[in-house]
């Protein structure tokens, strides 16, 4: 399997996760300039933006680890887009990291703005 497509699939694993948990699916890999965001999901009116990482070796840390500052300016760059181009108003939103490994470790609102 290449790492493409175990990112695929982990991705898979985080969406059926998150269905689950009462959210249904917006998009998947949405992707502008700044960056991509593997899914973004809804439940009632709390839009959520996810990160997904796969960790197959837990000595390199969590996957929520691996999302550096870097990367989370290229979500947040690339949600603000989503959010104005979408022509759909939601009354919140966050970020969210979802951590794929011998477990599935969901950490809702893993970063903000600030």
């Amino acid at each position: 399997m290449t790492t493409q497509e175990a990112g695929r699939r982990a991705e898979a694993i985080a969406e059926g996760y998150l269905v689950k948990e009462g959210f249904y699916t917006v998009d998947r890999n949405y992707a502008w300039r700044a960056g991509e965001i593997d899914l973004i999901m809804e439940k009632k009116n709390l839009l959520i933006f996810v990160e997904v990482r796969l960790r197959l070796n837990a000595g390199y840390g969590s996957g929520a680890d691996s999302v550096t500052l870097s990367k989370q300016k290229k979500i947040i760059d690339t949600a603000k887009r989503y959010l104005q181009t979408s022509g759909h108003q939601w009354e919140s939103y966050r970020f969210d990291v979802i951590s794929i490994g011998k477990q599935v470790d969901w950490i809702p609102g893993a970063f903000t703005l600030d």
